[in-house]
C-alpha cells in the first residue's frame, strides 16, 4: 500500500505556486468523445464543416473538457489526498483547439483548519491552464479539503 501520496495540509503554504510536471496535448478524439459522451449538442465542438463557418474556422475544444483536464493536471500538485469541495470563478480567456498542449499552474490562496471535520484543512487554490504559447486558456478557484498530517 502506498502511504505517502500527495501533500498534506501542512505542505501547502499560502503563496506557493506549483507547476504541473506534465502537459497534455489535446486530440481531436478527446474533444469529440468528451462532447458526445456528455450530450453536448453544440456542433462547434464536433462538426468541422459547421466550425469552419465560425470566427475560429475550426472546432473548439469543449470547455468542460478543459476544466476537467486542467483540474486533473493539478491533482498531483495539490489534491491527490484531498476531496474537491467545488469550483468558482471559472473563466475562459482564450480558446483551446485540438493540437494544443495544456499544462497547469496552481497557487495556494488561503487555508484554514476545518471547523466541522477534525483532522482536515480547507484550502483554496487558483489554477490556470496555459497552452504551449503560455496563453491562459482557463482560470478558476477551487476549494479542497485536505488531511492534516498525523504527528
Amino acid at each position: 500500500m502506498i502511504e505517502s501520496v500527495g501533500r498534506t495540509y501542512e505542505d501547502l503554504e499560502v503563496g506557493a505556486v506549483y507547476r504541473s510536471r506534465f502537459g497534455r496535448t489535446v486530440l481531436d478524439a478527446d474533444n469529440v468523445w468528451f462532447t458526445l459522451l456528455t450530450m453536448n449538442t453544440n456542433p462547434i465542438h464536433f462538426d468541422a464543416e459547421h466550425a469552419a463557418k465560425t470566427e475560429w474556422k475550426r472546432p473548439l475544444v469543449d470547455s468542460t473538457f478543459t476544466l476537467a483536464l486542467v483540474t486533473g493536471l493539478s491533482v498531483a500538485d495539490v489534491s491527490e489526498r484531498a476531496v474537491n469541495l467545488g469550483w468558482r470563478e471559472v473563466r475562459l480567456p482564450a480558446p483551446v483547439f485540438a493540437g494544443d498542449t495544456i499544462r497547469a499552474e496552481t497557487e495556494i490562496l488561503e487555508k484554514r483548519e476545518s471547523q466541522s471535520r477534525q483532522g482536515q484543512g480547507i484550502v483554496t487554490v487558483r489554477t490556470r491552464g496555459l497552452n504551449q504559447r503560455d496563453e491562459v486558456v482557463i482560470e478558476f478557484e477551487r476549494t479542497i479539503m485536505v488531511p492534516i498530517a498525523d504527528d
